[in-house]
């Protein structure tokens, strides 16, 4: 079906799916801040758990739509590359915090935390990759372990924020996680009318990555171009646009837990896409049918995360440019490694 279609037509789906992930992303953020007030999670918990799992759905949507075609390097790719598109949004956000760096401003131990766990999931498609390629029930035991560790860290997590056995010092510049005033309209929605409206949201994101995902493909097909590129630079791209709108505009609100928690959260949860990639893929196991360009999306991640999570804990107050030196180091990574994908794996 798909592929009988007009070339224009493909891109306008393209367009118009993207356009629908803005949109909701953009509003799913507004909710999340308040879902964090109203439930007394805070803002690193609900950026990473909540508002990471809705920006996040319509990018699983593009991976499972993606293995189940057979196509596991789009799948592979789109999963990894939209963690480190992800982590450079920060770097984009710290532009618009223009009083000090973003990292000094956002220190919580629940976000640093998260930034472990996160390393963590990225190092075992490696340890899928270099073991036999064993499956069980066609997929890679790999897949069973990362949402375990998902889990745990989770759990970790809420005992991070509930009893520290470490805390950041705060500073004149730290700006803590305060619950906002509502006024007398937003007190009469109760909590389940704000969940429910947070679920059309990501009714909205999940069908636009399916949209998204299929007119990829057969743009894909039409010019010839790797499904590596596709899904690193395109797909992965375009489905964590959610981040890069959540994160300004929670950078905007004041938000600053919610915006580091929301991408940290956010790249943690795009990990379960293995997951569900892999039982998706009909063909074996997905690690091992995935090539060096996708290995390369990873180790880019890995060595991203390393970088942010050295500045939330260095917390420097101004870098060059005013902008922290982690930001200048993720925006400088990032953009070498859009080069060696467009060069090295057309």
């Amino acid at each position: 079906m798909w592929g009988d279609l007009s070339t224009l037509a493909l891109v306008g789906a393209f367009l118009a799916s993207t356009l629908v992930v803005l949109v909701a992303g953009l509003r799913t953020t507004a909710l999340a801040d308040r879902l964090a007030d109203r439930t007394g999670l805070g803002e690193a918990i609900v950026g990473g758990v909540l508002l990471g799992a809705a920006t996040s759905l319509n990018g699983i949507i593009v991976s499972v739509t993606a293995s189940l075609d057979g196509r596991a390097s789009l799948a592979f790719s789109n999963s990894v590359g939209g963690i480190a598109a992800q982590t450079v949004f920060l770097a984009i956000a710290d532009m618009f915090y223009r009083r000090i760096n973003l990292e000094h401003a956002a220190a919580d131990l629940g976000n640093l935390y998260q930034g472990l766990v996160l390393t963590v999931l990225l190092t075992l498609p490696f340890l899928a990759l270099t073991s036999p390629e064993v499956t069980l029930w066609e997929v890679h035991p790999v897949s069973f372990a990362i949402p375990l560790v998902y889990a745990a860290g989770l759990v970790g997590s809420r005992r991070v924020r509930d009893a520290p056995m470490w805390q950041p010092v705060d500073t004149e510049d730290t700006k803590t996680d305060q619950p906002d005033e509502e006024d007398e309209e937003s007190r009469r929605q109760s909590t389940r009318r704000l969940f429910a409206r947070f679920g059309v949201l990501m009714l909205f994101l999940g069908t636009s990555g399916y949209v998204i995902a299929k007119s990829a493909s057969a743009l894909a097909d039409r010019f010839g171009i790797s499904d590596s590129l596709v899904g690193a630079l395109a797909t992965a791209v375009v489905t964590s646009l959610p981040e890069l709108v959540t994160t300004i505009a929670a950078v905007r609100r004041g938000a600053l837990q919610l915006a580091v928690g929301g991408i940290i959260g956010g790249n943690t949860f795009d990990t379960l896409f293995l997951t569900a990639s892999d039982i998706a893929y009909r063909d074996g196991s997905l690690y091992h049918a995935a090539g060096d360009a996708d290995y390369f999306w990873i180790s880019t991640a890995l060595l991203m995360t390393g970088i942010l999570i050295g500045g939330l804990i260095l917390r420097q107050r101004q870098g060059p440019a005013r902008i922290g030196a982690e930001s200048i180091l993720l925006l400088t990574i990032y953009a070498g490694a859009i080069a060696v994908q467009v060069f090295a794996w057309p």
